[in-house]
């Protein structure tokens, strides 16, 4: 039996996360796009999965973001999650994903700063959070 899968979305001005998750809460793809191509770049990003719900945060830009979603994707039910404290969650999930290599595994991780943007981890934590709340 195939997993369901879960489209999360970290809304921003600039810049959206986006990460498809199964139920089991295994990540099968993360993206970064840019705010004004969501619409070109979302629809490369589900292509070969099918999503049953999406999953929204609701932080900056949120209610833009929602509207846009209701027109893209219609036919997914959209949950929006509260995304208080999800950036710091992200940095711990993208260093459980991404361990730290030479000299920096000596360091705490909460001093190390991770390389890259974390909006896409977002996106994965807040899918975590809805799940959570379904069981």
């Amino acid at each position: 039996m195939m997993n369901k899968v879960y489209l999360g979305v970290d809304p921003g001005r600039s810049k959206i996360g986006l990460a498809l998750v199964t139920e089991n809460e295994q990540i099968l793809k993360l993206h970064i796009a840019e705010t004004k191509h969501i619409v070109e770049e979302l629809r490369n990003f589900i292509q070969c999965y099918c999503p049953v719900q999406l999953v929204l945060g609701n932080g900056t830009n949120s209610d833009n973001i929602a509207q846009l979603l209701a027109q893209i994707l219609p036919q997914l039910p959209l949950a929006v999650i509260e995304e208080a404290h999800s950036t710091e969650q992200a940095r711990g999930l993208y260093w459980q994903c991404n361990p730290p290599r030479g000299w920096r595994r000596l360091l705490p991780l909460g001093l190390l700063v991770p390389p890259v943007p974390l909006d896409d981890y977002a996106a994965v934590i807040l899918v975590r959070r809805f799940l959570e709340g379904k069981k």
